[in-house]
């Protein structure tokens, strides 16, 4: 059993609050300039400028770019290391054991209960392990802003002129001798009859790539859970028929909330991808199996 914080990255050091122009530029999130990035220029006229301001308390901008200066210079593991010590939270991994070596190319599949914390404390431990450079993690492109943990992202992006190359990048990456980690619902977990939160429908594309690339899969169980209120927007967001995702909007208010919890990463046992195959079954039917998996390592949490 394996608990962080630990070691030097851990050590809590005292906050800048003043950084300097440089470190400004290399590492504060900045919304406005994210979407301005992202909207067409003919559109942008019609955005009220105080709505990039609403936006920036929305998603607590300042808090944020505090841990991003808590966390300067670090990168990857060790940063994510640093901003796990700062929210004081304690991860505790069970089934090191069931952890492969490197020269077996694994795929760790895992449910995707946080939103952000969750990621930050798999590369906490999987790079600590590893080695920054020995391992990739597949995020939605917005987050490659996070600058200190781009040397451990892949951007997926499946819309616009960069999807044709994110593609490669991915299948490059697959092909490689790095070990892959991936959130395989996409969505962060929602709230299910009966009370139960657990992840939805597990996309496909991790066993197909698995498949193409001679990879085994570790299924992974983290367990923790955002606040109720986090499930209670997504339920009633559905029952009203509003399509956008209002919830997702308030995810890095639930980082910011976590602040003393202690998670549990379970890490199952290799599954071959040679028995995967002999099954016979379909992607989408191995994917809702290693779904199940995971939670036959841990039941689901019930609110």
């Amino acid at each position: 059993m394996m608990r962080t914080p630990h070691g030097a990255a851990q050590r809590k050091a005292p906050v800048n609050n003043t950084p300097s122009k440089t470190m400004r530029q290399l590492l504060q999130l900045d919304i406005e300039g994210i979407l301005r990035k992202r909207i067409p220029s003919h559109k942008q006229k019609y955005i009220p400028g105080f709505l990039y301001g609403v936006l920036a308390r929305l998603i607590h901008q300042d808090e944020l770019n505090e841990m991003l200066r808590t966390g300067y210079p670090s990168q990857g593991s060790e940063f994510a290391g640093k901003i796990l010590n700062y929210l004081d939270i304690e991860v505790e991994v069970e089934g090191e054991e069931n952890l492969p070596t490197l020269d077996r190319r694994v795929v760790f599949a895992s449910n995707h209960p946080l939103g952000g914390l969750d990621g930050i404390a798999l590369i906490a431990v999987l790079g600590e392990r590893y080695g920054d450079e020995n391992i990739r993690f597949m995020v939605n492109d917005l987050l490659m802003n996070v600058e200190p943990l781009s040397n451990v992202f892949l951007p997926i992006n499946k819309y616009g002129s960069q999807a044709r190359s994110a593609a490669e990048a991915i299948n490059a990456e697959y092909a490689s001798d790095r070990h892959m980690i991936v959130f395989p619902a996409g969505l962060v977990s929602r709230l299910h009859p009966g009370g139960e939160v657990h992840d939805l429908k597990w996309q496909k594309a991790f066993v197909q790539k698995a498949f193409e690339n001679d990879r085994d899969i570790v299924p992974v169980r983290f367990v923790a859970l955002n606040r109720k209120r986090f499930y209670r927007l997504a339920k009633w967001r559905k029952k009203l028929g509003i399509k956008i995702n209002l919830e997702q909007a308030t995810l890095p208010a639930e980082l910011c909330a976590s602040r003393g919890k202690r998670f549990r990463i379970i890490i199952g046992r290799p599954i071959p991808v040679a028995d995967l195959k002999k099954s016979g079954k379909t992607f989408p039917q191995l994917a809702e199996d290693l779904r199940t998996e995971i939670y036959r390592l841990s039941p689901p949490e019930k609110i």
